[in-house]
């Protein structure tokens, strides 16, 4: 015995200390996210320029599996039990997470599009507001992905084919007039010819691709599988920019699209007959119905500095093994300047430096940072942040930094990569708008989870039993020991009939629902479906199998291994509905805090920096921010369970001490009341808001043993169903009074 008590004082110490152990690593984990967001908001990347994915936290189960899915890090975090997004501006728009999400709590969208003057008005259709006709595609309906483009260029494809009467001459104007032999362009121009439409493409370029074909060589420029028309589904998923323009090139060759190549697109007008005409600088072309597949790039946006015009001065590289021993400048923040500053920094001789106006990168991607952040740490790269080119000579560029001030490089190339200038102006021309404010357009419903028509076909096989079960009343009602003599015995007991094939097929149900789990972590290879279908029938098939071994336990689980397997589904069923809509009534709580925090520090920071502008030279501002953010940090995730649940007794005597050290702090600097009383106020709202958010998570990590629970009881009962199985094969029948 008491080596018993030893063993299992040592178990249970164990099995604590890993607990806390995993506890203090996720409350730092949680921490970090909250801290990278709070950046991110500072910077202005919480929220991507373009697409970015928006959460509800009223379905959010906090499964991680969108974290999972996201090719991209950084973007999405679980705190709090929940998703949330930490850095928008990194996200690609792939909306992974949107389709792998099981409870359908994630959409990939543009957001609040009433103060973007960057987007066009553009329908469900993707036609353009008040421009019967007029359609866009692609990147310029600020949608940034091949595989998004692709499928517009499809979807107006056929919505022109919807409207064209089939009944034209070669005499007529084009059914379809595409401007720009980019993928959207492409894919517009050959769905158009397999569904039979007249479809002119122009293009001001000589080649093929659009943006893509400008990229740098050897750039993966396609991470997600895309279907071409008149070719289907391509072979790989990935791609880099030479193969994508080669696979390209050879369907163009097979199936011969009609393509203008050399045509600037100048604008587009309505005729007295309704018709579209779109200009170029040569030549006018007259259509029924136009796309506008331009991207958003337009022309290379200028520095607007002297010198910019000589010949060593460019806006993207194509090569970058053409430049070896130079002395390079590359200007811009993004992906496409810290690629090109990496690709350069990667040949012979280059000495290479970037330069970047503000404090920090905040829309690249976390893969480039990484890269970007190893080569200025091995001397490959030169940094300047908050650095602003003022000049361009043959032999140097001047430069005016933050730290060193007026600064001049000895430079033999500059590479400009700040983006382009949009082609806003052709759409104005065209008579697109992008007031979204004062133009009513119908917006795509969101689907639901799927799962109030599960429930409701679920509901009806459920009634569907109730009534099997009424109808055969006569035997289920009968004693364990008067049903042999019944003459629906032979049908309805367990081992035989229909009691038999309704064991048979709960065992069958089981085995799909667990198959969810095999989906969701991609086991042996299990990739169709979305993750959002295979839950719903997680919630069908659980319901279903339960009903279907109580039908085959003849109304009356015993004490055997079928019972207990029957009492184990059902308790399986019950934490399941309770991990699915009551855990996530805390979580939603804890974000709610959480939020409001990030508000209350976004206060704190701009009342400090209002009375630093105001001459505040004793510098109270900054001492009160700091106080209350440290507050904030050591009461949420710097301190134990037992320690917050102990403190709660002393959160007034904490709090009194933190408000007699601002107090003391304003007096000693001599601050008036008024500054003083603001801070108070938020410091109040901060500490009380810190230790509720704390509590929550504390009650959350409390309320997760469900989870534990719901998987143990899932393995208890297939070793139930398994004992349950092999038992009746070996012993035959089931006695009638036992259980299925």
């Amino acid at each position: 015995m008491s080596w018993a008590i030893l063993g299992i004082l040592v178990l249970g110490l164990g099995l604590w200390l890993a607990a806390s152990l995993a506890r203090r690593a996720e409350l730092g984990r949680m921490a970090r996210s909250v801290a990278a967001r709070e950046q991110a908001l500072r910077q202005g990347s919480a929220a991507a320029q373009l697409q970015h994915p928006v959460i509800d936290l009223s379905r959010c189960l906090g499964c991680a599996t969108c974290v999972a899915v996201c090719p991209e890090d950084g973007v999405l975090d679980v705190v709090h039990g929940q998703a949330m997004v930490v850095n928008g501006a990194r996200c690609v728009g792939v909306a992974a997470c949107a389709r792998e999400c099981p409870a359908g709590a994630i959409t990939v969208t543009l957001g609040d599009l009433s103060k973007r003057d960057d987007v066009p008005v553009i329908d469900t259709n993707l036609e353009a507001a008040g421009v019967p006709g007029l359609f866009l595609a692609g990147e310029v309906t600020a949608h940034a992905l091949i595989k998004t483009a692709v499928d517009h260029g499809v979807a107006v494809a056929r919505e022109v084919a919807r409207r064209t009467d089939e009944s034209g001459s070669v005499d007529d104007p084009w059914d379809l007039c595409v401007v720009g032999a980019g993928p959207a362009g492409l894919a517009c121009a050959l769905e158009a010819q397999r569904l039979g439409l007249r479809c002119l493409v122009i293009e001001k370029e000589l080649e093929l691709g659009g943006t893509v074909a400008r990229y740098p060589r050897r750039k993966l420029v396609m991470t997600q599988p895309i279907e071409m028309p008149m070719v289907g589904r391509l072979r790989r998923s990935t791609y880099t920019k030479e193969e994508l323009m080669d696979t390209w090139t050879a369907i163009v060759a097979e199936h011969r699209p009609s393509i203008a190549h050399g045509q600037v697109f100048t604008g587009v007008e309505r005729q007295r007959d309704g018709c579209l005409a779109v200009r170029t600088e040569s030549d006018v072309f007259v259509a029924r119905h136009v796309c506008l597949a331009i991207g958003r790039r337009g022309v290379p946006r200028k520095l607007g500095v002297q010198g910019e015009e000589l010949p060593k001065v460019a806006y993207g590289l194509m090569e970058a093994s053409s430049y070896r021993g130079r002395r390079i400048l590359v200007v811009g923040g993004g992906d496409s300047a810290v690629e090109t500053a990496l690709g350069l920094s990667e040949q012979p001789g280059n000495q290479v430096t970037l330069s970047y106006r503000k404090q920090s990168f905040f829309r690249i991607r976390a893969r480039n940072e990484e890269r970007l952040h190893e080569r200025v740490a091995d001397g490959r790269i030169r940094l300047l942040l908050e650095s602003e080119v003022e000049e361009i000579t043959p032999d140097t560029v001047r430069l005016r930094t933050a730290e060193r001030g007026a600064e001049t490089l000895d430079n033999d190339e500059v590479f400009v990569m700040v983006g382009g200038v949009p082609p806003f102006d052709l759409l104005r021309g065209a008579g697109i708008t992008f007031d979204h404010a004062s133009t009513p357009v119908e917006r795509e419903e969101r689907s639901g989870t799927g799962l109030v028509r599960v429930l409701a076909v679920t509901l009806a096989l459920t009634v569907s039993v109730v009534g099997w079960v009424l109808w055969h009343g006569d035997y289920y009602g009968l004693a364990a020991e008067h049903r042999p003599t019944h003459a629906k015995h032979s049908l309805l007991r367990p081992g035989m009939g229909l009691g038999l094939a309704f064991g048979i097929a709960a065992v069958l149900l089981i085995l799909v629902n667990l198959a969810y789990l095999l989906r969701r972590g991609k086991v042996l290879g299990i990739r169709f479906g979305t993750l959002r279908g295979w839950m719903t029938s997680h919630v069908a098939t659980g319901v279903l199998a339960l009903l279907c071994t109580l039908v085959h336990a003849a109304m009356r689980p015993g004490d055997t291994p079928g019972g207990h397997a029957f009492w184990a589904l059902l308790v399986l069923l019950l934490t399941g509905a309770a991990g699915r809509y009551l855990y996530a009534i805390v979580p939603r709580a804890a974000n709610g805090r959480e939020l409001e925090l990030t508000e209350i520090r976004a206060e704190i920071d701009a009342l400090a920096a209002q009375w630093n502008s105001t001459g505040d030279s004793h510098g109270f501002g900054m001492f009160a921010r700091d106080q209350v953010k440290t507050a904030i940090d050591q009461r949420q995730w710097h301190s134990s369970f037992l320690g917050r649940l102990l403190g709660m007794c002393g959160v007034q005597v904490q709090l009194s001490r933190l408000l007699e050290r601002l107090r003391g702090e304003a007096h000693r600097r001599g601050i008036a009341d008024e500054q003083l009383g603001a801070t108070v106020a938020l410091a109040r709202r901060a500490f009380a808001n810190a230790t509720a958010a704390a509590h929550f998570e504390d009650l959350r990590a409390v309320l997760g043993t469900w989870r534990y629970l719901h998987r143990w009881v899932a393995a208890l009962m297939v070793l139930l169903v398994v004992v349950h199985a092999v038992h009746a094969l070996t012993y035959g029948s089931v006695l009638s009074r036992g259980v299925g």
